[in-house]
């Protein structure tokens, strides 16, 4: 059968902008042409994308991908074997690390010397304090809870209205380039996740690229930290996974 750019798209749950991006890049290029010029898909198109959003899953960068699905040496079953492995060592990893630290950072801000109309003012409805037990309980052992609790502790009203300003800036930022179809491992995206990176260090505690990685898998484990970033825009925080994990195998 023959599937339109719009029809794969909607099967594979990725925008037409990105098929049409490896369309030009040569990573997927469709079988067939109408008369007219539209895109024509066929099953071996639809197989190869398969591959393609399983090792992007995997935070392979794009040029990395095409080099592994087009060696010649490798069929279908092997790329599959391939992925079950890494997938593996992934699991293993994330089950002996911390993998929720993020609430540090984001739910555990503890120690805050604000006024209630100034709490308000920087963060809405939510109450830190509400997490304050369950981050304590989970890395109050932990450099990093550590040094976060350090630093919040000196910050003033000025300080979290900065933070959260930049944040918000960020948050705009990354939100655009999702919504322009710029795939979540190229360099514009990486950037933005460099610099999502070092907002955490410079504001709570030194994020390193492991830590990084970690934080971005709670983003789509977590249903917490999945309601926020879905509630800043639909699909950001699958988005800002793949670009975190981009990002760190990129600078590995």
């Amino acid at each position: 059968m023959a599937y339109t750019v719009g029809q794969v798209a909607r099967m594979a749950g990725v925008t037409v902008r990105t098929l049409h991006h490896y369309d030009e890049i040569g990573l997927l290029s469709p079988s067939g042409r109408t008369p007219a010029g539209y895109r024509r898909y066929d099953d071996a198109d639809l197989e190869r994308l398969q591959l393609v959003l399983y090792y992007r899953e995997l935070g392979f960068p794009l040029e990395e991908i095409a080099a592994i699905i087009d060696d010649p040496a490798a069929d279908r079953a092997a790329h599959l074997r391939r992925q079950h492995e890494l997938l593996t060592v992934r699991i293993k990893r994330l089950q002996e690390m911390v993998t929720a630290i993020e609430f540090a950072m984001e739910a555990g801000k503890l120690n805050i010397q604000l006024t209630p109309e100034e709490r308000f003012e920087v963060f809405g409805d939510f109450r830190p304090e509400d997490y304050e037990a369950e981050t304590e309980q989970r890395w109050g052992d932990t450099d990093a809870y550590r040094e976060s609790n350090r630093r919040v502790a000196g910050y003033t009203k000025d300080d979290w209205l900065r933070n959260k300003a930049e944040n918000e800036d960020w948050g705009r930022r990354i939100v655009a380039l999702m919504a322009s179809g710029a795939p979540a491992d190229g360099a514009e995206a990486m950037e933005l996740a460099e610099e999502h990176r070092q907002l955490i260090s410079r504001w709570f505690y030194e994020c390193s690229y492991e830590m990084h990685t970690c934080l971005a898998d709670m983003y789509v484990a977590d249903e917490r930290f999945t309601a926020h970033y879905e509630a800043i825009a639909p699909g950001l925080a699958a988005y800002l996974n793949d670009a975190i994990h981009a990002n760190a195998i990129s600078r590995a």
